[in-house]
C-alpha cells in the first residue's frame, strides 16, 4: 500500500520516517516546505486529490498541524486553515478512494476540569483556538463519511524541533534557578512511542473494522514541574534550582487544561498495543540526544 504522510518535517513526522524502514508499504513523506521531502501543501484542496491520484494512495497519516498555542489565540484563521480545513481536504481525498485516515489530534479538545483520566466519550470543551481547530479538524475528518482512525495525544517531545524537553535541556544547563508551574498535569509522550503505535495500526492492517477516536500518550501522570525534575535529572543538571510554581503566574493569551490524562484503555485493547511509562521514554530520549553530540 502507498502511505502520504503530511507535516513529516516535524517532531511526529520524523519519528514516523523512522519507524518505517523496513516496512513493506511505500511511504512518500511530504511537507509544505520541501526541503529533503516531496511537497504538498494540505491547505489546497486540488493539490491533495491530484497527489493521492497520481501516487494512488491507500492511506495517509496526517501529523501536520498549525501547533503554536500562544500564537493561534490572534492567528484563528491560519490556524482553522491548517488545523480543520485541510483535515477535511484529506479525509475527503480519502473518501473518494476508499482508503483511511490516521488524523492526530489532541487533549486541547477537553476543557481541563476532570479528576480523572478522559475517555474518547468525554465531552469535548476547548477552552482555546488550538484546541477549538483542533476539534473542528476531527469533526470535518467524521463528517467526510471516510474510513478514519483519530488519535488524540498530549505532551509531545522528541530529540528534534520545539518542544519541552528541548527548551529543559537548555535552560537547566544555563539557570541557576528556574521556575516551573506544578498546576497542570497530563503525561508526557515521546514521538517515538506515537509513531510506533501509528506504523503498528497501519503495517499490520488492525485499523480493519476498528476505525474511530482512540487516545494516545504514555502511561503514567506528572505535571510540568515533574517533568522539569525528570529531565534535569537524567541529562545530569543538577546545579539548577528547580522551583515549582502556579500558572497565573505566566500569564499567556491561550488557557492550557489544568488536568489532561488521557485513558488509554481502548486503544490498549483494541489493538494490543503495549505502553511505555513516561520516564523510560525520557531516558530513552535524552540518550538519543546525548549520543548525537
Amino acid at each position: 500500500m502507498n502511505i502520504l504522510v503530511t507535516g513529516s518535517g516535524g517532531q511526529l513526522g520524523h519519528a514516523l520516517r523512522r519507524a518505517s524502514v523496513a516496512s513493506a508499504d511505500r511511504y512518500f513523506f511530504t511537507d509544505v516546505a520541501g526541503d529533503d521531502t516531496l511537497r504538498l501543501d494540505i491547505t489546497d484542496r486540488e493539490a491533495v486529490e491530484r497527489f493521492v491520484r497520481e501516487h494512488a494512495i491507500g492511506a495517509v497519516v496526517n501529523c501536520a498541524a498549525y501547533t503554536d498555542v500562544e500564537r493561534a489565540e490572534e492567528d484563528a484563521e491560519r490556524a482553522e486553515l491548517l488545523n480543520a480545513t485541510a483535515a477535511g481536504h484529506l479525509a475527503r481525498a480519502m473518501k473518494g478512494v476508499g482508503g483511511l485516515l490516521v488524523h492526530v489530534s489532541t487533549d486541547y479538545v477537553f476543557d481541563g476540569t476532570a479528576n480523572r483520566p478522559c475517555t474518547e466519550e468525554a465531552p469535548t470543551a476547548p477552552r482555546s483556538v488550538y484546541g477549538a481547530t483542533k476539534l473542528h479538524g476531527e469533526e470535518e475528518v467524521l463528517a467526510s463519511g471516510c474510513r478514519y482512525v483519530i488519535l488524540r495525544t498530549a505532551w509531545l517531545y522528541s530529540e528534534i524541533g520545539r518542544n519541552f524537553l528541548r527548551t529543559m535541556l537548555r535552560l537547566t544547563e544555563e539557570k541557576e534557578v528556574l521556575r516551573v508551574v506544578f498546576d497542570q498535569t497530563g503525561t508526557p509522550t515521546y514521538a517515538g512511542d506515537l509513531a510506533e503505535a501509528i506504523f503498528d495500526i497501519v503495517e499490520h492492517r488492525k485499523y480493519e473494522g476498528r476505525e474511530g477516536i482512540y487516545h494516545f500518550s504514555d502511561e503514567g501522570v506528572c505535571s510540568w514541574y515533574d517533568f522539569a525534575r525528570a529531565i534535569a535529572e537524567y541529562a545530569g543538571n543538577t546545579s539548577c534550582d528547580i522551583r515549582p510554581c502556579h500558572s497565573d503566574e505566566f500569564p499567556s493569551k491561550a488557557v492550557r487544561p489544568a488536568y489532561s490524562v488521557l485513558d488509554k484503555t481502548k486503544i490498549k485493547e483494541t489493538f494490543g498495543i503495549v505502553i511505555p511509562h513516561w520516564t523510560d521514554s525520557l531516558r530513552k530520549c535524552i540518550g538519543n540526544i546525548e549520543k548525537e553530540k
